[in-house]
């Protein structure tokens, strides 16, 4: 307890977090405050996830550059910017983050081409194969229209890349949109990510080397229309939190738990506590970060999108409160 309360006031510090007495979710956008790297510059790494390797943590996430635009004749507002590639910033505390430039580089001018700008690349995250000395990146790969809902998949003999694009795929021919990547005590990775056009998710095993789906797989959460996965596993259970379907705006967070990765999962209520809990302090969760050296402290990840201008989203993160089976975060 003492060191969450430690880790919130250091995270309050740094300006990670957001001031209670902000009630309108513009003003939050507007006035919440950047994380910057040790240059000085806006960490830009949207959508993140983060891989502990080696006592460093890498921070990746998706490069937002550029004019943000509508695009047309969607079912809910759907913004964009052009496909940036991936970026990464390494740190030893969460805290001071060092730029290491791009880990996946798009291509320009080249449609046909998943990583071209022209492209959606969304939410990678990373982990470490120990048989192959492979780090493998996982991310949603679609078009504008959102139709495409597929799973890119790169490689890296190093932690910060540069990654190779190898392709993607629809794991037993299902959509994978908003996606998290898991990897297990047992060294077993998985996929989890919304599908059905939104309204199931569901949780895949990949193979050995980490490349491929494998055709065992189970939906979760069904007809529940969540998305934006963040798992994490503690004392033998896993807890699967999830937002509603709202495009950029925010909404109620809820969470799951099991003892199975493949489920059965039981359904719980909204993690986030207090004042704006409803609206997840106008952030929309997407990873949890297991403290290093600390077996029960977490970080709840999130974005404070700002639909109209991307790349000046803001984040969240916040430590996460674990009693028996319940997990409460407050802001």
């Amino acid at each position: 307890m003492k060191y969450l309360l430690t880790l919130a006031l250091t995270i309050t510090l740094c300006q990670l977090s957001y001031s209670k007495s902000i009630k309108n979710p513009v003003d939050t956008v507007s006035n919440g405050k950047t994380i910057l790297d040790e240059d000085g510059k806006p960490v830009n790494a949207h959508g993140a996830g983060v891989l502990y390797y080696k006592g460093v943590y890498y921070l990746f996430g998706e490069i937002k550059k550029g004019k943000t635009w509508l695009v047309p004749d969607q079912h809910w507002e759907d913004y964009r910017v052009p496909a940036g590639g991936v970026s990464c910033y390494s740190s030893t505390d969460l805290i001071h983050w060092k730029n290491r430039g791009v880990a996946l580089k798009p291509t320009t001018n080249n449609p046909a081409y998943d990583v071209d700008t022209s492209r959606v690349i969304e939410r990678p995250k990373v982990i470490y194969n120990e048989r192959t000395k492979k780090f493998v990146m996982w991310m949603h790969i679609d078009k504008n229209d959102y139709k495409y809902s597929r799973g890119g998949v790169a490689i890296s003999d190093k932690p910060y890349g540069p990654y190779h694009y190898l392709g993607s795929v629809k794991p037993n021919n299902q959509m994978l949109r908003d996606m998290n990547l898991f990897k297990d005590d047992n060294g077993k990775a998985y996929l989890i990510y919304s599908s059905e056009d939104n309204k199931t998710m569901q949780i895949c095993l990949l193979s050995s080397d980490y490349l491929k789906p494998t055709r065992h797989y189970s939906r979760i959460l069904i007809d529940k229309k969540r998305e934006s996965p963040a798992i994490f596993k503690h004392a033998g259970k896993y807890y699967l939190i999830t937002s509603g379907c709202s495009g950029w705006s925010p909404n109620a967070a809820s969470y799951a738990v099991a003892d199975h990765i493949m489920g059965p999962w039981k359904e719980h209520g909204n993690p986030c506590k207090g004042p704006n809990a409803d609206s997840s302090f106008y952030s929309q969760g997407g990873f949890v970060v297991p403290v290093a050296n600390k077996p029960n402290s977490f970080i709840f990840m999130g974005d404070v999108w700002n639909k109209t201008n991307l790349e000046e989203s803001k984040y969240l993160w916040l430590p996460i409160r674990i009693i028996k089976d319940e997990i409460e975060i407050y802001n």
